[in-house]
């Protein structure tokens, strides 16, 4: 028999509060099963939360108090969990955060910055600094450290999904940063393509025309709920899981990643502007 894995309810907000309601169910002499019953819910969702790995939404949390007689207890804790799991992040990402762990596949296009999950720390802090100049270091450090630990979902302990990005040319020839960052930055993300992590195509800037001319975009698959497509502007993020709408911006990408590079002439790409930047050279752009 497999010995079940102990929760350290010390590591997180979330994690303290997955392990009191498995403790508290435990004590109850309750399974997940029987815990669920009069929910929505299934054992795999219940099992997450028990582990800190998802959020417990709030007509859950009052089943548990229900169940268990916990006067409350669960539904007063909700909004702390929610606070904590989103730390450094704004809150209308606050759904992304958690798709983006139990995801089977994540597709992003990035037209104007390289997404969150691939970028470095010098990077991330130079697109906080330019959205927010006035930041106190302490707020920078804490939204850089959320970006990097989101990056876990790319290690070798994790489930990792299928991820999928298409890159504007741009991000790859017209530097945000300084020579020697920049080539770190290019190489994180040729390390976790020959990881196998992650597959990158380039979008030719001569491709003027094209679907998504209007913003970003990333679409999230699961194994057992509905798919989501997530875009955001400077301030504002929007989370969309209207399956007829889903699947159209699903053949928008389809369509976009269509007229991209392919994955090999993409990492070629993204190599050779690293080494130029190691070179201290502007690389060539596209012909």
């Amino acid at each position: 028999m497999v010995r079940r894995k102990d929760i350290d309810g010390s590591i997180s907000v979330p994690d303290f509060y997955g392990k009191e309601l498995r403790w508290k169910r435990e004590a109850a002499g309750l399974s997940l099963e029987a815990f669920l019953q009069g929910s929505f819910y299934g054992k795999t969702y219940l099992s997450d939360i028990e582990r800190g790995q998802r959020r417990m939404p709030i007509d859950l949390a009052r089943h548990a108090d229900r169940v268990l007689g916990t006067d409350g207890f669960f539904e007063r804790r909700c909004e702390d969990v929610r606070k904590a799991r989103r730390a450094g992040h704004a809150a209308y990402f606050e759904k992304v955060l958690e798709a983006e762990k139990q995801a089977a596949t994540i597709e992003e296009w990035c037209p104007m910055l390289l997404p969150g999950l691939l970028q470095t720390p010098a990077y991330a802090r130079a697109v906080i600094l330019a959205g927010l100049p006035l930041s106190p270091e302490a707020e920078v450090q804490e939204k850089v450290g959320a970006r990097m630990a989101r990056a876990d979902l790319f290690e070798a302990d994790h489930r990792t999904p299928e991820y999928w990005v298409i890159l504007h040319e741009s991000l790859i020839t017209d530097p945000l940063l300084a020579p020697p960052d920049m080539a770190e930055q290019l190489d994180r993300i040729v390390q976790l393509a020959e990881r196998r992590r992650i597959t990158p195509q380039v979008l030719s800037r001569k491709c003027v025309a094209h679907p998504f001319m209007t913003g970003p975009a990333k679409i999230m698959t699961f194994a057992d709920a509905p798919p989501l497509f997530y875009t955001e502007a400077l301030h504002s993020g929007d989370t969309i899981d209207d399956p007829a709408l889903v699947g159209d911006y699903r053949k928008s990408y389809d369509r976009l990643r269509a007229v991209a590079l392919s994955p090999e002439a993409s990492l070629s790409m993204i190599k050779t502007a690293a080494e130029d930047y190691r070179d201290a050279k502007q690389p060539d752009r596209l012909e």
